[in-house]
């Protein structure tokens, strides 16, 4: 007998509790049903199921083969899926959020040279505030940018990790100086981000640690503002280094105390709902992104070059 075909009838009447109902699900009848799984048990030489007059129950052995042949099944049912779409060009269309200033800046990019590569899938960027639901806004993938990975309901892949910097604009340095060390930031205008520092203290790596509560003349939730804000010469900014790193290269922004390191550091995820029956087109995409992380371009705005 099909041995995948009487795992699957197995399992019908596992969830079932029921030959007949299995039966019924299967379209098939139930003879056939009893059948296929007496020759299962016969073929593993343990009783899987207790028959009684009302009731179908598990053994121990059941259990234990109802466990192991549903994640069998979908390996193999995966493992189809993936040989079926491996013969054909991936095509239609991925819906991917991410947070406005890393999508904007690093990831659209990337999106664009992935589309050069497969001129036949159509990508969606949606900027969202990292709290979007993707199951909700019915994303294929997102782009989340986090201290510690929270959410298990998902598939996380881990693209690369994003430490912060001080940052101050040239003019502002000039006219107030420079900060000589952690506890010098009390006397700066220093940018404060009400999300990540809501009670404005600073927190920096070190033997020991050491921490510092600033103040400034403007605070804000958008780490765009505070940036933008920055270059104006308005004070000190906290930024992950991928969102300050062109106006580092360009000279707009200078790191302020690059060997005293901010303890906040975050991992940027792509985050898709389960590895189960993935599209052809999004496996491309996850596959293109860890090529991309992993880039010397990519890993010289991330801090890792």
């Amino acid at each position: 007998m099909d041995r995948l075909a009487c795992l699957q009838v197995f399992l019908e009447v596992a969830n079932a509790g029921s030959f007949a109902r299995a039966a019924m699900k299967l379209s098939v009848a139930k003879s056939t049903v009893t059948k296929q799984v007496a020759w299962l048990e016969a073929t593993m030489g343990a009783q899987l199921l207790n028959r009684s007059a009302k009731q179908v129950t598990m053994t121990e052995a059941g259990r234990r083969v109802l466990e192991a042949s549903t994640n069998l099944l979908e390996s193999y049912e995966s493992m189809t899926s993936e040989v079926r779409e491996s013969t054909r060009s991936p095509k239609g269309i991925i819906r991917i959020g991410t947070p406005p200033s890393f999508g904007t800046y690093h990831l659209i990019p990337a999106v664009t040279r992935f589309t050069e590569r497969y001129p036949e899938i159509e990508v969606i960027v949606m900027f969202d505030d990292e709290r979007t639901s993707s199951v909700s806004e019915s994303l294929d993938l997102s782009i989340r940018i986090l201290p510690s990975l929270e959410d298990t309901s998902s598939v996380a892949l881990p693209l690369m990790s994003s430490p912060q910097v001080l940052v101050a604009s040239p003019a502002y340095l000039k006219r107030y100086g420079r900060p000589r060390d952690v506890r010098h930031l009390e006397r700066h205008n220093c940018l404060v981000h009400t999300l990540k520092a809501q009670s404005s203290i600073w927190n920096f790596n070190g033997d020991p640690p050491q921490s510092v509560r600033v103040r400034g003349s403007l605070k804000s939730n958008m780490g765009d503002a505070l940036k933008q804000a920055a270059i104006l010469g308005c004070g000190i900014s906290m930024h992950p280094i991928y969102m300050v790193s062109r106006e580092i290269e360009t000279g707009l922004l200078e790191v302020v105390l690059p060997e005293c390191t901010p303890q906040a550091k975050a991992a940027i995820y792509a985050l898709y709902s389960t590895r189960r029956n993935l599209p052809l087109r999004v496996r491309c995409l996850l596959d293109f992104l860890k090529e991309w992380a992993h880039s010397p371009a990519t890993r010289s705005w991330t801090g890792q070059a």
